[in-house]
């Protein structure tokens, strides 16, 4: 055998090998167990922007979820058009595609679940039996910039020029819609108001940030208000859900779940998407690894930006932990 040929032979058995490795982690990853992070506070105060979590892609496959378990699915189909070809679908569901998001399961296939208002605040009933809920967040979450009061009204102006200039707007609504334009820089955070803002225990934040509405007063939602007040359900078929009303009623079909975040002021649930399709379901959020106060998706990036900072953010004692 020559060189060349030996060569091409070790060449060959290497991709043979990296193939073979490939999917081995592949299936592993798809069906035995996955890495997660929560990008957003729909889960607050149970999982915080900027955690990793283990999950259990096994189990799930042979036990379905039970109520009261968080879970990782992909997008309803009433959000991601999926696609009728197998090759395409498939890799929509397990390699690319649709969003992953995580929420409580609240109801369970063939569960009543209805969202009604007693005394101003929604509350669940599962089965004509009001659903006791110690999970949902109990503080008041307020609105903050991402960016510096200065950069956002600089945003904002750049937007209401653009929008004068194509005459896509009535120049008479312009502090209307300054408000709504500033408020899209903002994001809710769930804080204790019996801290102070540099003592906060989920994440740290500029009172100088801090968004204040019309009134003069901080943008703030306090536990037990109306996420939806303004909008009506729609009617599906014998169910009634939509615009992520805190008013409705479903009852679920074969392997449909209902699902909704902890943090029922910032999460966009099965209020607004409907039932879940236990298909898209792959994975129990099982176990929290870390925790640290960061909107980046790779930890490293934040710390290579933020060498020193960042380990003042590191919330250390939610490390290791069981979610529940």
């Amino acid at each position: 055998m020559t060189s060349q040929t030996q060569k091409k032979t070790g060449i060959v058995a290497l991709v043979k090998e990296m193939a073979t490795l490939l999917v081995v982690v592949f299936i592993i990853r798809t069906f035995g167990f996955g890495l997660y992070q929560v990008p957003t506070g729909s889960m607050e105060t149970t999982i915080l922007v900027g955690e990793r979590f283990f999950a259990d892609k096994f189990t799930i496959l042979f036990s379905p979820p039970k109520r009261g378990d968080i879970i990782a699915f992909n997008q309803p189909g009433t959000q991601y058009d999926y696609s009728p070809n197998p090759i395409k679908h498939f890799i929509q569901r397990y390699i690319w595609g649709p969003l992953n998001l995580t929420k409580r399961v609240i109801g369970v296939p063939h569960d009543r679940v209805k969202g009604v208002v007693e005394d101003g605040k929604p509350v669940i009933y599962i089965n004509d039996k009001k659903l006791d809920e110690p999970y949902l967040n109990k503080y008041p979450i307020i609105s903050v910039y991402k960016d510096s009061p200065e950069e956002v009204t600089l945003m904002t102006d750049d937007q209401l020029a653009s929008l004068l200039f194509t005459h896509r707007i009535d120049p008479s609504r312009i502090n209307e819609l300054k408000g709504q334009l500033r408020h899209q820089f903002a994001v809710h955070k769930s804080y204790d108001p019996a801290l102070a803002w540099d003592k906060q225990p989920f994440y740290r934040i500029n009172p100088d940030r801090i968004e204040y509405g019309p009134d003069g007063k901080p943008v703030i939602l306090y536990p037990g208000t109306l996420s939806s007040p303004d909008y009506q359900p729609e009617q599906h078929g014998k169910n009634l859900w939509g615009h992520n009303c805190d008013e409705f009623d479903v009852t679920l079909g074969d392997n449909e779940y209902w699902c909704m975040g902890d943090n029922r002021l910032g999460s966009g649930d099965s209020r607004m998407f409907g039932p879940v399709d236990g298909k898209h379901i792959h994975g129990k959020i099982v176990l929290r690894i870390w925790s640290i106060d960061s909107d980046e998706s790779w930890w490293i990036v934040d710390l290579l930006k933020h060498p020193v900072d960042f380990w003042s953010r590191v919330r250390w004692n939610r490390f290791f932990q069981v979610v529940k």
